[in-house]
């Protein structure tokens, strides 16, 4: 997405995004276990020695390829603080120059009636914002990208998803600002109550719509049709209670050549999808696996889950805010052309009090969703039963994760398992259940050209 979108929409879509989840994510292990095969032979089998297997998988993945990931994913870390910090500039621009307070006089001067005022308000402010940070935007999302090896569009076809991208924002923004200032200004001291609430039910209604309404704005999605697939998909499904008849194909070859899948949405809008490059890159039981994860997703309720505990962090959000922001007028509000706290030119420092807010609380953020990823990763090997499946796939996944962070490191920037750490969960899980042990798969060379 935007790095608008990403930076001020975090409110609601990275927590949306999160408890939807992307389909890439594995799981967390312990160091040893041991199996018996007593029922075969009448005597105990040698221990199986789960490091030494994790190190077998992990050496499948050349040094270069190695180097390559963790520069790649190690540069993120640097991002994070060039969007936060260049967010932050952008915002006190708008308001020590007072170009909110003009957006806001423009507004007004085009409208009566304020809601309208203030979705007019709201166009403005992402177009220009969106403009401002541009430049980091292509380095970010287009270069860097092309540097790794990781992108496979033309900047015209990038360019293309681009002002998708804006114009979701202009929509959902429009939609979530209007009643967000109307609460503000009706409610008066106590807006930061009701406004959480709307928060949250507008999280759920953007994953209610997003895998019908907005995945296919960027894919094309069509029914897959080899059974080879298809069936063993919808079996599972079955198995595990979740109520659908078809599964989807997306061509995200056409963006890159990760490896992903899910099953969102609710109720009518529930979906079971993987990309062309799961389809391609992968065997049977590596795309089970896949499925497996994401079955746990929806047979665990981590939408709800997620919707609970962000719930609880948005309040803790919305209390700040309202703290932050009256401080702040009562300094500097004459002076920025902000009348009050319902003036909708308030609007780039609520930016700037989120931006810092969800900057130091990244390593808790990443820690909730890191939590749910790793009852998912636990649930698919249960369900699909292909632990050389599952490392394999944590292998492709670390064409651009870091495979071997330490712990600190994991802790901090990591919103998924570690490579290491789910491979390390898959061979412990194997050696519990050493009847579904792979050689094909443990031979499979993962490296090669896709």
């Amino acid at each position: 997405m935007v790095r608008l979108t990403r930076c001020f929409l975090c409110l609601f879509f990275v927590v949306a995004m999160g408890v939807v989840a992307t389909g890439e994510a594995r799981a967390q292990g312990s160091n040893s276990a041991k199996t018996s095969d007593t029922a075969l032979t009448g005597r105990a089998a040698p221990a199986f020695d789960v490091n030494g297997a994790v190190e077998t998988y992990l050496a499948k993945m050349p040094p270069a390829e190695r180097a390559q990931s963790n520069a790649y994913f190690e540069g993120g870390y640097w991002l994070q603080l060039w969007d936060f910090l260049s967010t932050v500039l952008v915002m006190w621009l708008l308001l020590r120059f007072r170009l909110s307070m003009r957006m806001r006089d423009l507004a007004e001067r085009i409208a009566r009636f304020r809601p309208l005022q203030t979705a007019i308000y709201w166009v403005q402010f992402i177009i220009l914002v969106t403009l401002v940070t541009f430049p980091l935007t292509i380095y970010e999302g287009y270069l860097r990208e092309h540097k790794y090896g990781l992108s496979n569009q033309a900047f015209g076809q990038w360019m293309r998803d681009q002002a998708v991208v804006l114009g979701i924002g202009i929509v959902l923004g429009a939609i979530f600002m209007v009643p967000l200032f109307g609460l503000v200004r009706r409610l008066g001291k106590n807006w930061w109550v009701w406004g959480a609430v709307a928060t949250v039910v507008f999280i759920a209604f953007v994953a209610l719509i997003a895998p019908v309404y907005i995945a296919p704005l960027f894919n094309k999605y069509t029914k897959l049709e080899d059974p080879s697939i298809k069936d063993p998909i919808l079996s599972m499904a079955r198995a595990n209670g979740i109520p659908a008849t078809d599964v989807y194909e997306f061509d995200a070859s056409r963006q890159s050549n990760r490896v992903s899948a899910n099953v969102s949405g609710f109720a009518g809008t529930l979906r079971i999808s993987l990309n062309d490059n799961l389809l391609k890159r992968c065997t049977l039981p590596e795309i089970e696996t896949t499925m497996g994860h994401e079955m746990g997703h929806y047979v665990l309720n981590h939408i709800y889950k997620g919707l609970v505990m962000n719930g609880v962090v948005i309040v803790i959000v919305f209390a700040f805010l309202s703290w932050a922001i009256n401080f702040a007028l009562s300094r500097w509000g004459e002076r920025w052309g902000v009348r009050d706290i319902g003036d909708v030119a308030v609007l780039p420092l609520a930016v700037t009090v989120l931006s810092i807010y969800f900057f130091l609380t990244t390593p808790l953020n990443n820690s909730i969703t890191r939590t749910m990823e790793f009852e998912a990763d636990m649930y698919g090997l249960n369900a699909a039963r292909q632990p050389d499946g599952e490392a394999n796939v944590d292998l492709l996944l670390g064409e651009y994760r870091k495979m071997d962070p330490g712990p600190i490191e994991e802790f901090l920037f990591f919103d998924h398992p570690s490579g290491r750490t789910r491979i390390t969960a898959a061979m412990r899980w194997k050696a519990e259940h050493p009847e579904t042990a792979s050689a094909e798969e443990l031979a499979r060379p993962m490296f090669s050209t896709p």
